[in-house]
């Protein structure tokens, strides 16, 4: 439109590029206007060259004007921060419109200054007001529909996870179930199977029944295993890692988890992490469970203070991790036996021992990695372990690994035929 029989003209194109200000921020305003403002000039030229209606300078010096237009509108929006003013739609209208006459009033002062014949009035003002509000009020609209859309679709997504995060919840919680049925009854073959123990030692007689039962509670046991471990790995197939994650995040993850634990056992721990490591890995799950068994570990051995740190560094082919606790350490006569399953230090307050497998487990898992766990030092104020992979095994594809973790399991559930160690465990 041409509201003033001059070649200042009114468009929705001012409107787009508007909405485009506003929405493009990882440019800045003037790049922008200045972008835009070249572009419209040289598409009206083309335009007047196709048509012939005047020269190619004359087109120029006619069309020029409307490039102060869009670089005195994205100036303006620039230094009244306008796309900071979003968040108040009412607000950031007014402002827009204001911007919006102010750039017509700048692109009007040029065609004057040029020599274009120009009545500015009253009416002048109240069309380029009309023009500004309408303008300026639409591209809110828009802005403000596309952002809603947005938001809404965030909440679709949120909600989604939600509901993902519930069901993971459930199936941890029937699983939870299980494992404390499984523990009871590990805990009940363990005293039948010293007592069983204790009499073949002492020459006693045992009736063939007990070993009947004790089979009978192992085999339940079995079962009741197999279907955790069906309904984990149901669990963690949903939740597979997608992409790689860094060696220095996966051992914040650890941090924060750890710092949570010490906090609700009344502990006040520093933990820290030393490492620059610039590699990535999917193998999430067996590091996250080693790591968190030895850290664990060194909260519960903590007294009411202390500290743990993390470190990392490569030597070689191998990702060595240290996991270091300013705990009271391990006894000398307790370190050959560690890794022993079934040996455990800790006891709950009524006098009844832990599992003691989590070391034993972290070594099992280390070593599906082709790795090795080992504990470096013991002394009083200083305990370190330390986690030794191959770095070509971090960078193995996922699928890959898994595969070889099953089958390593596999072979652990049907070993080769070994002779029996007479030792007492």
């Amino acid at each position: 439109m041409n509201p003033f029989d001059s070649p200042f003209r009114v468009s929705l194109g001012s409107a787009v590029f508007f909405l485009g200000l506003v929405a493009f921020t990882s440019l800045p305003p003037l790049v922008i206007g200045a972008s835009t403002g070249a572009v419209v000039v040289g598409f009206r030229v083309f335009l007047d060259s196709l048509t012939g209606e005047m020269s190619a300078s004359e087109s120029v010096l006619t069309h020029i004007p409307a490039a102060g237009y869009y670089i005195s509108f994205s100036a303006m929006a620039a230094a009244v921060r306008f796309r900071h003013r979003m968040a108040a739609p009412i607000r950031a209208g007014a402002v827009g419109a204001a911007l919006d006459f102010f750039a017509n009033a700048c692109e009007l002062g040029i065609r004057y200054w040029m020599g274009e014949p120009f009545a500015f009035s009253g009416q002048t003002v109240i069309v380029l007001w009309l023009f500004a509000i309408l303008r300026s009020f639409c591209v809110i609209g828009v802005y403000n529909m596309w952002v809603t859309k947005h938001v809404r679709s965030l909440a679709e997504a949120r909600k989604q996870e939600l509901e993902r995060l519930i069901m993971v919840s459930s199936g941890l919680y029937e699983e939870m179930f299980y494992l404390q049925k499984s523990m009871a009854l590990m805990e009940d073959m363990t005293r039948q199977s010293y007592d069983l123990y204790s009499r073949l030692i002492e020459r006693k007689h045992v009736e063939p029944r007990v070993a009947l039962e004790l089979a009978e509670h192992i085999h339940e046991t079995k079962k009741d295993m197999q279907r955790i471990f069906a309904g984990l790995s149901k669990l963690i197939g949903r939740q597979s890692v997608r992409g790689r994650i860094s060696i220095a995040e996966l051992c914040a993850m650890v941090i924060r988890a750890n710092e949570k634990y010490a906090n609700l056992s009344g502990k006040t721990i520093t933990f820290s992490y030393n490492g620059h490591i610039d590699l990535m890995t999917d193998q999430l799950y067996p590091l996250l469970s080693v790591l968190n068994n030895l850290v664990s570990n060194a909260v519960e051995a903590i007294g009411e203070s202390g500290a743990i740190c993390l470190r990392t560094r490569l030597e070689g082919t191998e990702l060595i991790i240290e996991v270091e606790d300013s705990g009271p350490g391990i006894a000398a006569d307790d370190i050959a036996w560690i890794f022993q399953p079934g040996f455990t230090t800790k006891y709950d307050r009524q006098g009844n021992p832990s599992t003691g497998i989590g070391l034993t487990h972290a070594r099992d898992i280390a070593q599906t990695l082709g790795g090795h766990l080992q504990l470096v030092k013991s002394e009083p104020g200083q305990t370190v372990f330390r986690l030794a992979v191959p770095t070509s095994r971090l960078l193995q594809d996922k699928s890959m690994a898994t595969d070889s973790f099953h089958n390593e399991a596999n072979q652990e559930e049907h070993p080769p035929m070994q002779p029996r160690d007479e030792r007492p465990v």
